[in-house]
């Protein structure tokens, strides 16, 4: 579609449409170099799925409760919308710029063009064989290919190239490398990495941003020190060669890694992150990240909490659990994803959150955040509540209510388990509404009454 009608685009975030051609009809050399970009476009060409989706792991919403929005907030061509309970992604409006993969903590998005593993395999071949070959400090240079592609060639045919230590890797977008990708090049043994973008981005690069910023702070508590994954924004070979040469020589890990990485998005995240950890030069064991990170505690106000369990039902990754034996609510914090659903649904809004990483969580049992006795049930004894609430229910409507007068045994009702409610209730004949209940007639009432109609009748006669 060519649009020269010098009005607005006819669709939001235009210039990321395949296929989608506008110039200025006032500006004769736009035109002329969109007629000869559409004389280009002919034929039929399947468009790529730059992005798998898996809608049972989405996090976005439970129960009309909004969690997650990371990908709704990043995408610049607007093709992501929430679809109940989770997104939908319109794969022919994606223009595959992949920072709702990247951001994704769930890995219900994840890149496809290549796939993440992937990357880092790449990743892993590279750093390996520029070890074995003598290697010492690499920095790995990340760019598209068109763009990233020009400005190396350019160094290549009209200046000395780009330097020794410089590891070019071209990706499909620079924006779609993820916190696993750099946790794992650090691993691998890389001193540095540079991502090459544009000096105007053709779309918001806000969700790299984000993944550096998650990145530093990392890198900097495992003795990495700072700086050591930043951007350089240039369209200009000469630029670019002068940033490169300015990276100062910084060491890298004292004990690479050689995992292979295999799996899906959350798997490999955190297969990455335990041997970055494991090859660090001064790994700590916690580590406090930004608003947004996919790791992080949970912790609940005790006194507030009344183990409704309400989160237990929301939590998509099953971070929050309960116990079918007692009123417990325990965490897993190696699950969480930092969703924020709990916090939305918990009625008491009780429930905060903690973004950081615990490299122990992998192996820690789970945390018990509450716990209380349980109510055993007047007539049978058996368990089925807590009982500070059935004590707290209990002492605001007995003799406060008029179903429930001091004198009345209604008020038993409340301390009795499902089973023995119906039971006592159907004995003592109670009325949902206060009047007494008629009694009940049974089988057996109506065949007494037809014996005694019959005998009755017959001495009549």
């Amino acid at each position: 579609m060519l649009d020269l009608s010098g009005g607005a685009p006819l669709f939001t975030a235009s210039d990321l449409r395949d296929g989608y051609l506008r110039a200025d009809p006032g500006d004769p050399q736009a035109m002329l170099r969109a007629v000869l970009k559409a004389r280009d476009l002919v034929g039929s060409f399947e468009k790529p799925r730059y992005i798998a989706f898996d809608a049972s792991l989405c996090a976005h919403s439970r129960s009309n409760k909004v969690g997650c929005t990371r990908c709704l907030d990043l995408c610049p061509a607007s093709a992501i919308s929430p679809a109940g309970d989770h997104v939908a992604i319109d794969p022919n409006v994606c223009a595959g710029c992949g920072q709702c993969a990247a951001a994704c903590p769930t890995g219900a998005a994840s890149y496809a063009v290549p796939p993440e593993d992937f990357l880092m395999r790449k990743l892993r071949a590279l750093l390996l064989a520029y070890r074995e070959a003598g290697g010492e400090r690499a920095v790995l240079l990340l760019h598209d290919e068109p763009h990233g592609a020009a400005l190396i060639d350019a160094l290549a045919r009209f200046g000395d190239g780009l330097p020794a230590h410089v590891l070019p890797v071209a990706v499909n977008e620079v924006t779609q490398v993820g916190l696993e990708s750099i946790a794992a090049a650090f691993a691998y043994g890389a001193s540095a990495m540079r991502f090459l973008l544009r000096a105007r981005p053709r779309h918001d690069v806000s969700g790299l941003q984000r993944t550096l910023a998650l990145a530093d702070p990392i890198l900097l508590g495992l003795g990495f020190g700072p700086d050591r994954a930043t951007t350089i924004e240039t369209d200009d070979p000469e630029v670019l060669i002068a940033a490169l040469r300015a990276i100062p020589s910084l060491p890298p890990a004292p004990r690479p890694a050689s995992f292979r990485p295999v799996g899906g998005k959350r798997g490999v995240l955190r297969f990455a992150i335990g041997e970055l950890h494991r090859a660090a030069p001064d790994p700590i064991d916690v580590i406090a990240l930004p608003a947004g990170a996919p790791f992080g505690s949970v912790s609940v106000d005790a006194g507030g909490c009344t183990l409704c369990l309400s989160c237990v039902s929301a939590c998509p990754t099953g971070a929050l659990r309960d116990d079918p034996e007692r009123p417990v609510l325990r965490f897993v914090e190696d699950a969480c994803v930092q969703c924020g659903l709990c916090r939305s649904t918990c009625p008491e809004n009780v429930i905060t959150l903690e973004p950081r990483i615990d490299f122990r969580a992998a192996t820690a049992p789970a945390k018990i955040l509450k716990q209380e006795e349980p109510f055993c049930c007047i007539r049978c004894s058996k368990p089925f509540g807590v009982k500070s609430t059935i004590d707290r229910v209990v002492a605001r409507l007995e003799g406060k209510h008029w179903m429930y007068p001091g004198a009345s045994r209604r008020v038993d009702v409340i301390k009795m388990c499902d089973d023995c409610r119906v039971g006592f209730v159907a004995e003592e004949g109670f009325d949902p509404y206060g009047a007494e209940a008629p009694t009940v007639r049974t089988t057996d009432d109506y065949l007494r009454e037809r014996e005694a109609l019959k005998n009755g009748g017959g001495d009549r006669n």
